[in-house]
């Protein structure tokens, strides 16, 4: 099953800022979503219905409807130690 991938304006101005190098990561595993969301390093976050997935030194968070088939991107964002909060 294929999933649409919806990308938020604020993943899409993250995903300007980051690095080109960076950036072909991150979109490559973008692109490896569209088959399997829950592929690759893929955590459930606690307290949110949300999911982040590890790509290098960034963190996709993104929300999953597996009855329609659609993948929501909320965030893409460096790893620090405030990540998270």
């Amino acid at each position: 099953m294929s999933f649409s991938l919806d990308v938020a304006r604020r993943a899409e101005k993250s995903l300007r800022r980051i690095p080109p190098v960076e950036r072909r990561r991150v979109l490559s595993a973008l692109e490896a979503m569209q088959e399997s969301p829950l592929a690759g390093d893929v955590v459930k976050l606690s307290g949110m219905n949300a999911f982040r997935r590890r790509v290098g030194s960034y963190r996709v968070l993104f929300t999953i409807d597996f009855e329609h088939g659609h993948v929501g991107i909320i965030d893409i964002l460096r790893r620090t130690t405030t990540t998270y909060r």
